[in-house]
Parts: structure tokens; sequence; C-alpha cells
């Protein structure tokens, strides 16, 4: 079966939403044509035209005439303003897509009427470099067709999965805090390396592109992590001692600590969601 063509409009041209185009027009998925952003500040658009090819509007009311998706890449508390804004032009066969961490999809769809399909995701920072880890789940009223399309987006970006509604704080807390966390880990490692002597650039590069390489290695063999490290531990070696060390400060624990309480943070959040 053939893939389906649709053209994406996008509520919000910031960061994130300059990720999506990014990696829809890298990926090959869309052509410039059939993406469109709309945002409210003129230099910002003259900005997306000039760098991606784009056509940008300032008005949503076109974005709602020109998209089959509709992507709603704004602040969490303008969401409910927003679907207000594009509900009189909505069509039953778009797809609606938000991306506003802690607004429910009940509150969404109670905002945009009855019958549209509505598809809530939580992405993280390095979709800006085409490295998202992302999930999603579906509304009510979306079917398969619009889970297709809001793969098709996502994986431009990056690797996502589906997963129910009430997980995706879980998934806040993994994946979309995780960013921070993993750069507190490789800042640490590169300031033990400098504290032994390596220099500061060298340090950053070498922690950085080892942490790369190690996910690497999980995302491409499917090995479990555990027969990983022990594939890289000599008994009596260097890395046995550096994991002992590890061991006794607690990383594991507080690792997982730090998702348990992002985790419940996002939870709070989420029961206001739309508030």
């Amino acid at each position: 079966m053939t893939e389906e063509r649709f053209k994406v409009g996008i509520v919000g041209g910031g960061a994130m939403g300059e990720a999506l185009v990014r990696g829809l027009l890298a990926a090959g998925t869309l052509s410039p044509a059939e993406l469109m952003v709309s945002e409210v500040h003129g230099p910002r658009r003259e900005y997306l035209e000039r760098e991606t090819g784009i056509r940008t509007v300032a008005e949503n009311g076109r974005l709602v005439e020109f998209g089959d998706v509709l992507i709603l890449a704004v602040k969490p508390h303008v969401v409910g303003d927003v679907a207000a804004e594009i509900r009189p032009g909505l069509r039953p066969s778009q797809t609606v897509i938000s991306i506003a961490a802690g607004v429910s999809l009940e509150y969404i769809e109670k905002s945009l009427g009855e019958g549209f399909p509505v598809i809530r995701v939580m992405p993280n920072t390095p979709a800006l470099v085409g490295a998202a880890a992302s999930a999603y789940c579906l509304g009510r009223y979306a079917g398969p067709r619009d889970g297709a399309r809001a793969r098709t987006v996502l994986e431009a970006v990056g690797r996502t999965v589906q997963v129910e509604e009430r997980l995706l704080d879980v998934v806040t807390g993994l994946s979309g805090s995780g960013p921070a966390y993993m750069f507190l880990v490789l800042e640490a490692l590169a300031d033990g390396a400098v504290r032994m002597g390596l220099p500061r650039d060298i340090s950053v590069m070498l922690a950085a592109q080892t942490m790369y390489g190690a996910a690497k290695m999980v995302l491409e063999t499917g090995e479990h992590t555990g027969r990983l490290k022990d594939m890289v531990t000599t008994p009596g070696g260097t890395t046995a001692a550096g994991l002992f060390a590890l061991e006794e400060g607690a990383v594991r624990a507080a690792l997982q600590r730090a998702v348990e309480e992002a985790t419940a943070r996002a939870r709070e959040i989420d029961e206001r969601g739309g508030s």
C-alpha cells in the first residue's frame, strides 16, 4: 500500500516547530510546498522562509485551510485559545497533533469540539538534531490513519513509540527530562577527566562520543544493557573499578529517583492540564 501524502501546518515557529520542519524536509518526507507555519512574529517568519523555503503566515485560519495535519507547537497555556481559533475551519478528516506538555487529550478535544481526531505527543529537545525520543497517544476520535500520520512526522526527527495517555507522564520523566540527566552525567565524566589532567575540550568530546556510541550499541544490537556492560568489564580491570565507584555512589538509585520525581511532577502538572 502506498504511503499517504499529506500537508502539514504547524502552529508556532519556535524551536520545536523549526525542528519538525527541518526534520521533515531533511528526511524527504515532505517538500517545502507541503509545509506551512503560522507565526505571529514577522522576523521569525522571514527567518523560516529564508532558511527552509517553506511558506509562513500570521493567521492560524489560513493554516487550517492548508493542512491535513495540524501541529500545535505552542506554549501549554495558549492551547485553549489556539483551539478556539482554529475550530471554525477544522474538518473531521484533519489530524490535530499537540506537543504541548501537560495538556490532556480530554481538554484539547473539549476545546475543539466533538469528532475531531487529536493526538498528544511528548517529544524531547534532541529533535533539534534529528535524534528525538518521542511518544504519542491517540484521542477518542483518532484512528489508524491519524496514528500513521503522527508516526511519519515524529520519525522524521528521531524514534517514536505509541503509549496509553496514563503513561505519558512516565515518558516525560524519562525521555522528556532525560536529556538534562545525560548532560549532567556527561559533564561529570568530563570533569573527572579534567581532574585527572585531560584538557577540557578533549574531555567533553570523548565523554559525548562515548555516550553516543554506547546508546548506538544499545539501539542497533538489541543486546541487554547488562550484557553490553559485561563486554567492557574485565575481571579486576579498570572498568570494574570504575563501576564499583558508581555503585558505591548510588548513581543507579539516583537516576531511578530522578525519573520517579520528574514523573510525579509531570502528573501534578497534567492534573491541571489546560488550566
